[in-house]
Protein backbone atom coordinates (compact mmCIF):
# COMPACT_ATOMS: atom_id res chain seq x y z
CA UNK A 1 0.00 0.00 0.00
CA UNK A 2 0.91 3.54 -0.38
CA UNK A 3 1.74 5.69 2.72
CA UNK A 4 -1.84 7.49 2.49
CA UNK A 5 -3.70 4.16 1.86
CA UNK A 6 -2.11 2.65 4.89
CA UNK A 7 -3.28 6.16 7.23
CA UNK A 8 -6.60 6.17 5.24
CA UNK A 9 -6.71 2.35 6.12
CA UNK A 10 -6.06 3.18 9.97
CA UNK A 11 -8.35 6.16 9.90
CA UNK A 12 -10.98 3.73 8.46
CA UNK A 13 -12.18 2.26 11.44
CA UNK A 14 -10.95 4.12 14.60
CA UNK A 15 -13.09 2.77 17.29
CA UNK A 16 -11.44 -0.87 16.17
CA UNK A 17 -8.27 0.59 16.14
CA UNK A 18 -5.12 1.35 18.73
CA UNK A 19 -2.69 4.32 18.32
CA UNK A 20 0.55 3.34 20.25
CA UNK A 21 3.41 5.84 20.30
CA UNK A 22 6.83 6.09 21.48
CA UNK A 23 7.45 9.90 23.95
CA UNK A 24 10.93 10.57 23.84
CA UNK A 25 12.39 11.20 20.10
CA UNK A 26 8.79 10.56 18.49
CA UNK A 27 6.12 12.99 20.18
CA UNK A 28 8.60 14.66 22.36
CA UNK A 29 11.92 16.55 20.24
CA UNK A 30 15.27 14.86 22.16
CA UNK A 31 16.57 17.49 24.15
CA UNK A 32 20.12 17.51 25.83
CA UNK A 33 18.45 16.89 29.31
CA UNK A 34 16.10 14.17 29.66
CA UNK A 35 14.22 16.08 32.33
CA UNK A 36 13.74 18.89 30.13
CA UNK A 37 11.86 16.76 27.80
CA UNK A 38 8.12 18.12 26.74
CA UNK A 39 5.39 17.48 23.81
CA UNK A 40 4.44 20.21 22.05
CA UNK A 41 1.13 21.69 22.64
CA UNK A 42 -0.22 21.57 19.22
CA UNK A 43 1.01 17.64 19.85
CA UNK A 44 -1.20 17.45 22.89
CA UNK A 45 -4.36 18.92 21.45
CA UNK A 46 -4.00 16.10 18.65
CA UNK A 47 -3.74 13.46 21.08
CA UNK A 48 -6.97 14.56 23.14
CA UNK A 49 -8.61 14.60 19.81
CA UNK A 50 -7.62 11.27 19.01
CA UNK A 51 -8.30 9.90 22.55
CA UNK A 52 -11.80 10.80 21.54
CA UNK A 53 -11.79 9.19 18.34
CA UNK A 54 -9.71 5.52 18.51
CA UNK A 55 -10.12 2.58 20.43
CA UNK A 56 -6.78 3.15 22.07
CA UNK A 57 -4.08 5.75 22.61
CA UNK A 58 -1.28 4.90 24.68
CA UNK A 59 2.14 5.75 25.04
CA UNK A 60 4.94 2.99 25.62
CA UNK A 61 7.78 4.64 26.70
CA UNK A 62 11.54 4.09 28.34
CA UNK A 63 10.55 6.77 30.88
CA UNK A 64 8.43 5.41 33.95
CA UNK A 65 4.56 5.66 33.08
CA UNK A 66 4.48 8.79 35.31
CA UNK A 67 7.13 10.27 34.13
CA UNK A 68 5.51 10.08 30.45
CA UNK A 69 2.26 11.24 31.57
CA UNK A 70 3.90 14.70 32.65
CA UNK A 71 5.84 14.72 29.40
CA UNK A 72 3.23 14.10 27.10
CA UNK A 73 0.76 16.01 29.36
CA UNK A 74 -2.77 14.22 28.33
CA UNK A 75 -3.43 12.29 31.69
CA UNK A 76 -6.64 10.83 30.08
CA UNK A 77 -4.22 8.67 27.69
CA UNK A 78 -2.84 5.13 28.92
CA UNK A 79 0.82 4.86 29.68
CA UNK A 80 3.26 2.09 30.31
CA UNK A 81 6.97 2.83 31.35
CA UNK A 82 10.25 1.51 31.14
CA UNK A 83 9.88 -0.07 28.33
CA UNK A 84 7.00 -2.81 29.40
CA UNK A 85 8.88 -3.94 32.68
CA UNK A 86 5.85 -2.05 34.61
CA UNK A 87 3.07 -4.90 33.62
CA UNK A 88 5.47 -7.42 34.86
CA UNK A 89 5.25 -8.04 38.05
CA UNK A 90 8.85 -9.81 38.66
CA UNK A 91 11.16 -6.14 37.55
CA UNK A 92 10.20 -5.16 40.80
CA UNK A 93 12.38 -7.68 42.46
CA UNK A 94 15.43 -6.28 40.70
CA UNK A 95 15.11 -2.61 41.53
CA UNK A 96 17.65 -2.37 44.33
CA UNK A 97 19.93 -4.73 42.72
CA UNK A 98 19.36 -2.02 39.57
CA UNK A 99 19.73 0.57 42.10
CA UNK A 100 23.50 -1.00 43.49
CA UNK A 101 24.88 -1.51 39.88
CA UNK A 102 23.92 2.30 39.60
CA UNK A 103 25.98 3.33 42.65
CA UNK A 104 28.90 1.20 41.66
CA UNK A 105 29.73 3.31 38.11
CA UNK A 106 31.18 6.32 38.75
CA UNK A 107 29.23 8.32 36.18
CA UNK A 108 26.23 10.25 36.42
CA UNK A 109 22.76 7.99 35.23
CA UNK A 110 19.51 8.84 35.16
CA UNK A 111 17.31 6.67 37.74
CA UNK A 112 14.54 4.96 37.39
CA UNK A 113 12.39 2.36 39.83
CA UNK A 114 13.14 -0.46 37.31
CA UNK A 115 16.28 0.65 35.13
CA UNK A 116 19.08 2.75 34.76
CA UNK A 117 20.23 4.92 31.92
CA UNK A 118 23.71 6.32 31.02
CA UNK A 119 23.57 9.18 28.99
CA UNK A 120 26.44 10.57 26.47
CA UNK A 121 24.41 12.62 24.25
CA UNK A 122 26.14 16.05 25.89
CA UNK A 123 29.96 13.75 26.03
CA UNK A 124 32.19 16.43 24.40
CA UNK A 125 34.47 12.99 23.12
CA UNK A 126 31.47 10.41 22.50
CA UNK A 127 33.84 7.80 21.47
CA UNK A 128 36.16 8.13 24.66
CA UNK A 129 32.03 7.94 26.22
CA UNK A 130 31.05 4.65 24.39
CA UNK A 131 34.33 3.20 25.25
CA UNK A 132 33.85 4.04 29.22
CA UNK A 133 30.09 2.54 29.10
CA UNK A 134 31.32 -0.42 27.04
CA UNK A 135 32.25 -1.57 29.82
CA UNK A 136 29.21 -0.85 31.92
CA UNK A 137 27.91 -2.97 29.46
CA UNK A 138 30.02 -5.82 30.64
CA UNK A 139 29.71 -5.55 33.73
CA UNK A 140 25.87 -5.23 33.80
CA UNK A 141 26.19 -8.44 31.68
CA UNK A 142 28.33 -10.24 34.87
CA UNK A 143 25.91 -8.91 37.40
CA UNK A 144 23.28 -10.73 35.68
CA UNK A 145 21.57 -8.11 34.54
CA UNK A 146 20.64 -7.18 30.39
CA UNK A 147 22.69 -3.99 28.85
CA UNK A 148 21.19 -1.85 25.69
CA UNK A 149 21.86 0.81 23.76
CA UNK A 150 19.73 3.35 22.27
CA UNK A 151 20.24 6.92 21.48
CA UNK A 152 23.41 8.42 23.08
CA UNK A 153 22.56 5.94 25.90
CA UNK A 154 23.40 2.92 27.25
CA UNK A 155 20.33 1.46 29.45
CA UNK A 156 21.01 -1.19 32.24
CA UNK A 157 17.67 -3.46 32.85
CA UNK A 158 16.47 -6.37 34.63
CA UNK A 159 16.91 -10.07 33.40
CA UNK A 160 13.18 -10.04 32.82
CA UNK A 161 11.35 -11.07 29.69
CA UNK A 162 9.64 -7.52 28.60
CA UNK A 163 10.08 -5.15 26.33
CA UNK A 164 7.95 -2.41 24.16
CA UNK A 165 6.88 -5.63 22.30
CA UNK A 166 5.32 -7.20 25.25
CA UNK A 167 3.95 -4.13 26.52
CA UNK A 168 2.03 -3.48 22.89
CA UNK A 169 0.59 -7.19 23.01
CA UNK A 170 -0.75 -6.57 26.51
CA UNK A 171 -2.25 -3.45 25.89
CA UNK A 172 -3.94 -5.03 22.52
CA UNK A 173 -5.02 -8.09 24.12
CA UNK A 174 -6.47 -5.96 27.47
CA UNK A 175 -8.56 -3.16 24.73
CA UNK A 176 -9.59 -6.58 22.50
CA UNK A 177 -8.24 -4.97 19.40
CA UNK A 178 -6.79 -5.99 16.33
CA UNK A 179 -5.58 -3.16 14.50
CA UNK A 180 -2.97 -0.84 15.05
CA UNK A 181 -0.30 1.92 14.69
CA UNK A 182 3.00 1.98 16.40
CA UNK A 183 5.26 4.88 16.15
CA UNK A 184 9.07 4.61 17.46
CA UNK A 185 12.19 5.94 17.16
CA UNK A 186 14.60 4.27 18.25
CA UNK A 187 16.32 0.47 18.65
CA UNK A 188 13.90 -0.63 21.70
CA UNK A 189 10.65 0.76 19.00
CA UNK A 190 11.44 -2.54 17.09
CA UNK A 191 9.93 -5.01 19.53
CA UNK A 192 6.79 -2.67 19.14
CA UNK A 193 7.23 -3.08 15.26
CA UNK A 194 7.61 -6.81 15.55
CA UNK A 195 4.32 -6.81 18.12
CA UNK A 196 2.27 -5.77 15.34
CA UNK A 197 2.60 -8.89 13.05
CA UNK A 198 -0.10 -10.70 12.73
CA UNK A 199 -2.81 -8.42 13.74
CA UNK A 200 -5.51 -7.45 11.12
CA UNK A 201 -3.92 -4.01 10.24
CA UNK A 202 -0.63 -3.13 11.84
CA UNK A 203 1.05 -0.10 10.27
CA UNK A 204 4.81 0.74 11.27
CA UNK A 205 6.07 4.75 11.69
CA UNK A 206 9.35 5.06 12.14
CA UNK A 207 10.75 8.59 13.42
CA UNK A 208 13.95 8.76 12.05
CA UNK A 209 16.72 10.34 12.34
CA UNK A 210 20.60 10.49 11.83
CA UNK A 211 20.61 8.71 14.76
CA UNK A 212 18.02 5.86 14.20
CA UNK A 213 19.71 2.20 14.91
CA UNK A 214 20.00 -0.02 11.65
CA UNK A 215 17.16 -1.26 10.86
CA UNK A 216 14.29 1.20 11.35
CA UNK A 217 13.99 2.37 8.06
CA UNK A 218 13.65 -1.00 6.68
CA UNK A 219 11.23 -2.19 9.15
CA UNK A 220 9.04 0.70 8.74
CA UNK A 221 5.76 1.33 6.75
CA UNK A 222 5.70 4.99 6.74
CA UNK A 223 9.21 7.42 7.48
CA UNK A 224 9.16 10.67 8.75
CA UNK A 225 11.83 12.43 9.70
CA UNK A 226 10.96 14.25 13.44
CA UNK A 227 8.19 14.87 15.81
CA UNK A 228 6.85 17.76 13.76
CA UNK A 229 6.29 15.42 10.48
CA UNK A 230 4.02 13.23 13.15
CA UNK A 231 2.32 15.65 14.15
CA UNK A 232 0.88 15.95 10.54
CA UNK A 233 0.42 12.15 10.20
CA UNK A 234 -1.74 12.31 13.34
CA UNK A 235 -3.64 15.01 12.04
CA UNK A 236 -4.53 12.92 9.46
CA UNK A 237 -5.55 10.28 11.48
Amino acid sequence: MQIADLLRAVAAEPAATALLLDVDGTLAPIVQRPGDASVPAATRSELQRLHGRYGLVACVSGRPGVEARRVVGVPELTYVGEHGLELVSEAQAWSSRIAAFANGVAREAERKPLTVSFHFRRDADEESAVRELEGVAERARAAGLRPRWGRKVLEVRPPVDADKGTAVRALLARAQLRRALYAGDDATDLDGFAALDGLELGVRLAVASDESPPGLREAADVVVRDPAELLEVLREL
